[in-house]
């Protein structure tokens, strides 16, 4: 099998919010589906990715499975489709509940198939008719969650956090207290009873301290438990919370992921994360006896144009799940191989001099005088093999984690832009290991640099400083050597490598 990194479908797509479902012997992957350029979210239509359950590698394109022009109330496609979910019904078919922005409806769209053509079905509503979200004091509804459950009862999530403008939601003044509940009847549009709330916003009794749920909804059946993942109020981590009913309550379990590792090993402090900061929104899955949690990473310096990543979760004693590390090699079987080429697009770690920055916190020009960010060449969906880390100026870092060291000799670097100085590469997140020291000098044109590379045997991350003057485009880089015979380490994406968090210089 090929290796897989993270982001796992190809470098041209822009799929965020994913909700992985096994069906039959694939996994699918729904989201909403950004545009790369685009000034707002979700411009593209929904399209779904699936692999085999045995071989995470071999993402197949579905293609777009529902227009948004194909809902009766979008016929100009003025409406843009937000993040939604599927589910299988009683009855064996699949039904994908979406939202339009901030419309404030939620809608039904079904297939005979999991990836086929989905076609519209309805708006959920109230047993006389009503559609839910169209009187005023109704909680909003936004980022549907579902769940049919082993019964055959229907569960649907929705809520979201921040007051939502009149006029988006067709001029009714609806509420935002927090995550509501829904029990739906078997056509799995009208409601049976709900909403409920079930998970309050910050500043309202009961919501979870310093957890508090903010948006994207998503639910799971696990060993007879329901676990619930939500973004929380910090925006940039995925949480989850447990309860024994699907209707709570529910207990706070803790972060899954966090787009900087932060709240790993203590480490709350922003300035302090390992990558760029924005929103988030995914949900879990089992495959092949191994829990995942997918999740979106921000590019091109705004929350945009999202990329689909996953990385694999670890139980704990009483059922729940440790926080996972952000890496490069999430959904493949174990840690990268030490020799190869590996496009840059696949750190999981990146940061400037100046550390990190919230995307939604500023504009794109003045992020770019400064930090390094993810981008590529060409418009939407035109750019396969061709995203690079753009602006490497000096200070700045890119990291990679995992891959299993000990056999490589020799390190080339591909590199674009105006700058020149040296690539110190490390193979220890506080950079004090360093495995190679080349001479850079670029000019425009990629170039390409090469020096003997040697590091110890063992799991270890890679990362690479860039320290000069000027402007630097880190295209890919390449481990060769002459093999020998190694022993392999045990691998755990939790612990290998992974000293105590400092303040990035």
């Amino acid at each position: 099998m090929k290796q897989v990194f993270n982001p796992y479908l190809p470098s041209w797509e822009y799929v965020p919010d994913g909700e992985p479902h096994v069906f039959g012997d694939r996994v699918y992957v729904y989201g909403s589906h950004d545009r790369f350029g685009a000034p707002i979210f979700c411009v593209n239509d929904y399209v779904c990715w699936s692999a085999p359950v045995s071989d995470l590698s071999d993402w197949r394109y579905e293609g777009v499975i529902y227009h948004k022009k194909d809902d009766p109330a979008n016929k100009l496609g003025i409406r843009c489709l937000y993040a939604p979910d599927v589910t299988c019904g009683p009855d064996g078919r699949y039904y994908l509940y979406y939202a339009f922005d901030f419309l404030g409806e939620i809608s039904v769209a079904v297939c005979d198939t999991p990836a086929g053509k989905y076609e519209f079905y309805g708006r959920v509503h109230f047993p006389d008719g009503h559609v839910w979200g169209r009187k005023s004091g109704e909680p909003f509804p936004f980022d549907p969650g579902v769940l049919t459950d082993d019964d055959g009862r229907v569960y649907l999530y929705s809520g979201f956090a921040t007051k939502v403008p009149a006029v988006a939601s067709g001029f009714h003044n609806l509420t935002n207290e927090g995550g509501v509940v829904l029990e739906l009847e078997q056509d799995m549009v009208t409601i049976r009873t709900g909403p409920d709330l079930l998970f309050p916003v910050k500043g309202r009794p009961g919501a979870f301290p310093d957890h508090a749920f903010f948006e994207a909804s998503s639910i799971r059946k696990i060993d007879g438990r329901y676990c619930f993942v939500y973004s929380s109020e910090h925006n940039h981590e995925l949480c989850c919370a447990w309860a024994d009913s699907p209707k709570g309550p529910f207990t706070f379990g803790g972060t899954l992921i966090d787009l900087g590792d932060l709240y790993l090993e203590g480490n709350e402090d922003e300035t302090h994360a390992v990558n760029y900061l924005g929103n988030t929104h995914g949900g879990m899955c089992e495959i092949g006896g191994q829990w995942y949690i997918f999740y979106h990473r921000q590019t091109d310096c705004s929350s945009y144009a999202r990329q689909a990543c996953a990385e694999k979760l670890v139980r704990t004693p009483d059922g729940g799940f440790r926080q996972a590390e952000l890496t490069s090699c999430g959904l493949n079987d174990g840690p990268l191989q030490g020799l190869g080429r590996y496009e840059a697009r696949i750190a999981c770690n990146l940061w400037s001099k100046e550390g990190t920055c919230r995307y939604d916190a500023g504009g794109r020009k003045k992020i770019r005088k400064i930090h390094p960010y993810f981008t590529q060449h060409g418009k939407d969906r035109e750019s396969d093999g061709d995203q690079y880390i753009a602006n490497m100026r000096d200070g700045a870092v890119a990291g990679f984690k995992y891959f299993r060291l000990g056999e490589a000799s020799e390190l080339e670097l591909e590199l674009g832009g105006r700058g020149e100085g040296v690539i110190r590469v490390f193979t220890d997140e506080a950079m004090r290991e360093e495995a190679a020291s080349l001479l850079v000098s670029s000019g425009g044109p990629v170039g390409r640099f090469t020096g003997s590379f040697y590091a110890e045997e063992g799991v270890k991350p890679l990362f690479f400083r860039f320290e000069g003057s000027g402007s630097l485009d880190f295209i890919a880089f390449t481990l060769r050597g002459p093999r020998r015979f190694t022993v392999p380490a045990p691998f755990s994406p939790a612990s290998p490598g992974r000293g105590p968090l400092r303040r990035r210089i």
